[in-house]
């Protein structure tokens, strides 16, 4: 449920302490206290400000400890095995990414074990350094243990590997007999914790934990600061985590287009060279994505084919397109519609994760279908393509700053958008 924080969000009735400026367009926003369940967004742009209630920093805590024992049963187990020719070969996690390794791939590799599993371990293991850092009022471990989570939480894509061990599943049925492992289990509750750690941690409470905001004596609030989240007035350095701060996030439009452009050229080989290779019976087949989603649609897989059309064909495309568009509009200095561009933003940032699916089925069929059998699966070099563009994309996202969207929002002017909105 979202709570509209103020009214009159223009208001300056209120002490400057209980302001706070929108991350995504710098609107001043009175800062109201929920009730525990209930959020604040911005009656703008709409983007998350705050919750009501603040969940317990030993809870975090408990959460992060329970992620780190689940690593062992999660990625040393078997996950699921088969029985091919009548032998049993069985998957874990490391097992996929030393077979690309071995197979040629080593930055495929990399990329598959950051995302499945580096980068969840780090934010566990961040969690728990902020809060030693915290007890221990270690002003430098706390700052680097906060940025890390912040910036490490969209790599963690055990949801997507779980995914992709279920599509795993359903193009291995003709092939073999499929065994779940205790290792499945390990990454459910794994992924279970995860996602509530995510969502529990916020990096505001640990900062305001350490040095409270009503403790500074802050004027009037002209500038955000994205590492700590404190509103405050004009200045270079924040006044309680000292990062350097911006109205704007520094070349912030020459970096997206630089990433776009990259991922636009890498698209067109990961789309036209062959992303998977299949030998069977003696038989060499290739597959681009294009034609792997037809095969699974003459197979009779007709939902998944639609889901991995989705994941590595659609949103690919749709996140160049539309942060041109949204950079375009910037560039041109539209004076509509800058709801929309914000939400088409969000939706962008939220969904270009599930490109990496495509990725983590070839880990998986990699390990279960191994060389010397008389079937057996490599990667084509439209991987190496593919994992370009789901990088770059995702990176384009990030240095995008969405404050540029609102830089010539006008409220006189824009009085009906907001109405239409």
């Amino acid at each position: 449920m979202t709570h509209p924080p103020c009214n009159n969000p223009h208001s300056h009735c209120t002490p400057p302490n209980s302001v706070r400026l929108c991350q995504g367009c710098e609107l001043p926003i009175d800062n109201v206290p929920l009730e525990k369940g209930l959020s604040a967004s911005c009656p703008r742009c709409g983007t998350p400000l705050y919750k009501g209630g603040m969940p317990s920093l030993s809870g975090n805590l408990a959460i992060a400890v329970t992620c780190l024992l689940l690593f062992i049963p999660s990625h040393f187990f078997d996950f699921i095995s088969i029985r091919l020719f009548g032998v049993m070969i069985p998957a874990t996690l490391p097992n996929g990414i030393w077979a690309l390794i071995q197979e040629g791939f080593p930055l495929l590799a990399v990329l598959i074990f950051f995302c499945s599993s580096i980068a969840p371990l780090i934010l566990a293991v961040a969690v728990i350094s902020a809060h030693v850092s915290l007890k221990q009022r270690a002003f430098k471990a706390l700052k680097l243990s906060l940025s890390v989570v912040q910036h490490i939480k969209s790599w963690a894509m055990i949801d997507v590997f779980l995914v992709s061990v279920a599509i795993s599943c359903f193009k291995l049925q003709d092939y073999s007999d499929i065994f779940v492992g205790t290792g499945l289990y390990g990454l459910v509750l794994l992924q279970l914790a995860t996602v509530l750690l995510v969502t529990r941690v916020r990096v505001y409470q640990y900062w305001e934990e350490y040095l409270p905001e009503s403790s500074l004596n802050l004027g009037k609030k002209q500038l955000h600061c994205h590492t700590c989240h404190l509103s405050q007035p004009e200045g270079e350095h924040c006044s309680r985590c000292n990062s350097p701060i911006h109205h704007r996030k520094p070349h912030s439009i020459q970096k997206t287009w630089a990433y776009l452009l990259a991922a636009s050229v890498a698209i067109f080989p990961a789309n036209l060279m062959p992303i998977s290779i299949l030998l069977t019976n003696g038989q060499r087949l290739e597959d681009t994505i294009f034609s792997g989603v037809a095969s699974l649609v003459k197979s009779g897989m007709s939902g998944i084919a639609l889901i991995i059309f989705v994941a590595s064909i659609v949103v690919p495309v749709c996140k160049i397109l539309g942060l041109s568009y949204i950079l375009l509009a910037i560039k041109f200095k539209r004076t509509i519609l800058h709801k929309q561009r914000m939400y088409i933003f969000f939706l962008i940032k939220w969904i270009g994760r599930w490109s990496m699916m495509d990725l983590f089925v070839i880990s998986i069929m990699m390990t279960l279908l191994d060389r010397g059998q008389i079937l057996d699966f490599t990667p084509g070099l439209g991987a190496v393509a593919f994992g370009l563009v789901v990088v770059l994309t995702m990176l384009a996202t990030e240095s995008l700053d969405p404050r540029l969207i609102w830089d010539n929002y006008t409220p006189d002017k824009n009085s009906r958008e907001s109405l239409d909105e």
